[in-house]
């Protein structure tokens, strides 16, 4: 008898065990562990370039343009970032991404940027340029020891410009990254965070340049075609807010160095063009995190 009480006595704290833990799964927020999600995002940016040092060689030419300044090509608000047919023309931001524990996760993703180089600058170019005197951007031949190039000059019409120069289909970075993730909700003492959660991210990504450039070089052709170009490193940080579990939005401050040692210019293959960079992004992301 004395067996059977403890059995029954050790059955029912067992029972009771089951029921507390059963009973803490149950209050314990969606929101608390992130293992095991699966997130998605989509949206902009704005870009900003240090100077950089460009050069071009060909078989009759080889010039360095020094201190090249670029800028971005801001679409602003519009609907061509909702669009599917025209979702490459703004500046865009694609993430895909898995949490692998409570706060880190691996995402793959494209930031597609755009850089266009200044027209209305007046740069110094070293080098040479040696075109036979049939083609149009003959009237550039010279020997250049850092002399000024106005490169606006020819850009009237029915004009041969010395060089119009950009990324804009675009500098595409596409790129993995490993982020960590921190809930900051009781900083601004939300109670319910799967009502309303706020993290603080940061990370690191490394990828590849996959640019489609559009240069009008001396004359010549462009190359109208997507090609390997370089590797960038980054690093980011940011501010997440999600909304009722699965929603959120996610401003980032992204910073990073770009090497692209052969870029594509024109129609021959023996011309290209080297520079590299550092870039800062602001982006805006909307996007949903969910377990499969």
């Amino acid at each position: 008898m004395k067996k059977l009480v403890t059995a029954a006595f050790v059955a029912l704290l067992f029972t009771n065990c089951l029921s507390a833990q059963e009973e803490i799964k149950v209050q314990e927020k969606y929101t608390a562990h992130n293992k095991g999600k699966f997130f998605i995002s989509w949206g902009g940016n704005r870009e900003s370039y240090s100077k950089s040092d460009v050069t071009f060689k060909g078989k009759d030419y080889n010039f360095t343009v020094d201190n090249m300044t670029a800028h971005d090509k801001p679409k602003g608000w519009h609907v061509d970032y909702v669009n599917p047919a025209n979702m490459t023309i703004p500046q865009t931001n694609f993430r895909l991404g898995y949490f692998f524990s409570d706060h880190y996760s691996v995402t793959i993703g494209v930031d597609h940027m755009k850089y266009v180089m200044t027209q209305d600058q007046t740069a110094n170019v070293n080098g040479y340029v040696n075109l036979p005197v049939d083609q149009a951007g003959s009237i550039y031949n010279g020997v250049y020891n850092n002399r000024a190039v106005d490169f606006a000059q020819g850009t009237q019409e029915g004009g041969t410009p010395f060089l119009l120069y950009e990324h804009t289909d675009g500098l595409n970075y596409i790129n993995t990254e490993v982020s960590r993730h921190d809930d900051i909700s009781k900083w601004f003492s939300l109670p319910n965070t799967d009502k309303v959660q706020i993290n603080l991210t940061e990370g690191l990504g490394a990828g590849v340049l996959y640019p489609k450039t559009n240069t009008t070089l001396l004359g010549k052709e462009r190359h109208d075609d997507f090609h390997i170009s370089g590797y960038g490193v980054s690093a980011k940080a940011g501010l997440n807010v999600t909304f009722f579990k699965h929603f959120y939005i996610q401003g980032e401050l992204k910073g990073g160095y770009i090497n692209m040692q052969d870029i594509r210019t024109t129609q021959s293959s023996d011309d290209s063009a080297s520079q590299h960079f550092f870039f800062l992004q602001r982006i805006i992301a909307f996007g949903g995190i969910f377990k499969i």
